[in-house]
């Protein structure tokens, strides 16, 4: 995949919905009773590209400033949805152990991988910062991921909702319509191509998590070292 263009025709496309009001929200994120969770591999952003995202999501909250920023703790970039999240899941569905052997197989000779964050996109439904790894360690994993799991008989659901095949982290979901709209989208044309650093992950996170990966409703089940 061409990550840049996949990245550009995303904002372009969602632009067009925004525009003409035709942004989803989410109506479930205030929700208390909330219970969908589910199984996440994940990598932690480090402190100075949070330290820009915070920059970024305080503009953002100065125009919109009744709309979903995560916080510092949340951001995340997805490196495989395990087990999506879904109402009712709980560990005890699963024998955590086999998932921590397998993840551990998968990661056998796999390097750091390295990642530069630049730029933000957007879907319908929220804000996203562009994560561009430098090489191909990501989709090995990944690759090493669906094949293992696959022939495996454990519980999973890796790509049922879609693909995955970026390195984005959300920031922010629209959780009510733009009031602002046009002082919003300017400011996400401002940072359309923004540097907010680049990370080097040594470290991956098996997570037992809800939908919005909330740091009071998440678990760390293991960190794996690569």
């Amino acid at each position: 995949m061409n990550l840049a263009q996949h990245y550009n025709t995303l904002y372009n496309e969602s632009l067009k919905l925004i525009k003409t009001d035709n942004c989803l929200t989410d109506n479930l994120i205030d929700n208390l009773k909330d219970n969908r969770y589910g199984l996440t591999l994940l990598i932690r952003l480090n402190q100075q590209i949070n330290n820009n995202i915070n920059l970024f999501l305080s503009d953002l909250s100065k125009a919109e400033p009744h709309q979903y920023y995560y916080p510092f703790h949340d951001r995340h970039i997805t490196v495989m949805s395990i087990i999506s999240c879904y109402a009712g899941f709980q560990l005890e569905n699963i024998h955590l152990q086999n998932y921590i052997d397998i993840i551990k197989q998968c990661l056998t000779n796999l390097k750091a991988i390295h990642i530069e964050i630049k730029g933000i996109t957007m879907s319908s439904s929220c804000v996203m910062i562009q994560g561009f790894p430098f090489d191909n360690t990501l989709n090995l994993l990944r690759n090493n991921l669906r094949i293992a799991f696959k022939d495996s008989n454990l519980q999973q659901s890796l790509d049922q909702r879609y693909l995955l095949q970026t390195a984005h982290a959300t920031v922010v979901r629209f959780r009510e319509p733009l009031t602002q709209k046009d002082e919003f989208l300017d400011l996400l044309d401002k940072y359309r191509n923004f540097n907010f650093g680049s990370m080097s992950a040594n470290s991956i996170e098996l997570v037992h998590n809800d939908w919005y990966q909330r740091e009071k409703n998440t678990k760390l089940l293991y960190r794996f070292s690569i």
